[in-house]
């Protein structure tokens, strides 16, 4: 599948169909699998012939949604985890030491940095936060440990980008792994590796699946890079399920159409917002006054669902509107194809310092969107409803 172009992979690459000739893709509900023999088992276990073991690791449903969104990636390989979190402790854990040193962009999702201040920096690993995009101070931020750059582009929920090429020469000529985010546009509209990341995060519980009705992560790299990572997961059991993993191997059919319509859905309500007297600021990528629009063009084949805006009058103003709502769900899951609405400040990032919310932009007005595939018109006219109030 190698000269296909990415739907046909979508729908038609990872999965090889039993001898009962499926054709939609089985799941195999079992936590081990039988050998044929003792020296079988033993092959298997010490990997001198290939096979499934126990599914804490080896599962065949897993490994069609690895298979697949590694082919739509453009990477080596793949590990699937049971969330998307699990998948960014997962590369810290195995990839980074005792002793070792992140940059990790301050830009963010909250739970990510709470994961960095909280649980990485008590195995004395050093942390150096950095504004995303701009180079200079990820450069002036590498010490002689620094062994990861961590970040996602775009960021959530301000849409930051960072130029992907630059910053992988940057960690390329200090032997540095880049490890990227893609949750937000995933590989049908950013490609990282193909611009120069070694390491591919997902939260494939978002746009992967598409409809908000599981959690799901993975990791992509090259062979060696995933390899450790493998080891990892192995050991400490953070596994995808065979049912979950057959969710979002099936999500993964339609999500070049679905991303195609939020981002279509995201662009018509955020030149709205930006017509909008009592809105401040409107952060969508989409726009020309985001201030990474031009950049954003260039490493992107879409701006995706992600809207944010802030409100005059601070929370107050922000817990109204969202009150308001009538058609978005106010929620703080990202995604789906039900529109979502949510105040950052005290939700996706309220386990923030006041002092990390301000170096992150999140401010008490801030709202987040969650563009979805309903209709716009309806949409913008539930937004208008709170902006009424």
């Amino acid at each position: 599948m190698k000269n296909k172009k990415f739907n046909t992979k979508a729908i038609r690459e990872g999965y090889q169909t039993t001898n009962e000739q499926e054709h939609s893709e089985a799941i195999f509900m079992t936590s081990s699998f039988k050998f044929d023999s003792a020296e079988q088992a033993a092959a298997r276990f010490s990997k001198e012939a290939p096979g499934n073991i126990y599914a804490r690791f080896t599962n065949p449903t897993v490994d069609a949604f690895e298979k697949k969104l590694a082919a739509l990636e453009g990477a080596e390989s793949c590990v699937a985890t049971a969330s998307g979190m699990a998948a960014i402790f997962a590369v810290i854990m195995a990839l980074v030491k005792s002793g070792d040193h992140i940059v990790a962009s301050r830009n963010m999702f909250g739970t990510s940095i709470v994961l960095l201040n909280t649980v990485v920096s008590k195995f004395n690993v050093g942390i150096t936060y950095v504004d995303l995009g701009d180079l200079s101070q990820w450069e002036n931020a590498i010490e002689s440990d620094t062994k990861l750059f961590l970040l996602e582009t775009p960021s959530n929920p301000l849409g930051e980008v960072v130029n992907i090429k630059a910053l992988s020469k940057i960690s390329k000529a200090n032997n540095i792994l880049l490890a990227v985010d893609n949750a937000i546009l995933s590989p049908a509209l950013q490609t990282p590796i193909k611009l120069g990341a070694d390491i591919i995060i997902h939260s494939a519980t978002k746009y992967i699946d598409g409809q908000g009705r599981c959690l799901a992560g993975a990791v992509l790299g090259n062979e060696e890079i995933i390899e450790q990572i493998t080891t990892f997961t192995r050991a400490t059991g953070p596994s995808l399920s065979a049912f979950n993993a057959w969710i979002v191997l099936k999500g993964l059919d339609t999500l070049s159409l679905r991303m195609k319509a939020h981002s279509e859905n995201a662009m018509k309500i955020a030149t709205w917002l930006e017509g909008q007297t009592k809105i401040n600021k409107v952060h969508y990528l989409g726009l020309e006054s985001h201030a990474h629009h031009q950049l954003a063009k260039t490493q992107q084949s879409g701006f995706g669902g992600i809207v944010s805006f802030e409100v005059n009058g601070g929370q107050a103003a922000a817990f109204k509107l969202i009150n308001a709502t009538k058609i978005f769900s106010i929620t703080a899951n990202l995604g789906d194809t039900k529109s979502t609405i949510t105040h950052p400040a005290t939700t996706t990032h309220g386990r923030l310092s006041d002092e990390d919310k301000i170096s992150a932009n999140i401010t008490d007005g801030l709202i987040r969107l969650s563009i979805g595939l309903e209709d716009a018109d309806d949409l913008i006219n539930d937004i208008n409803k709170g902006l009424s109030v």
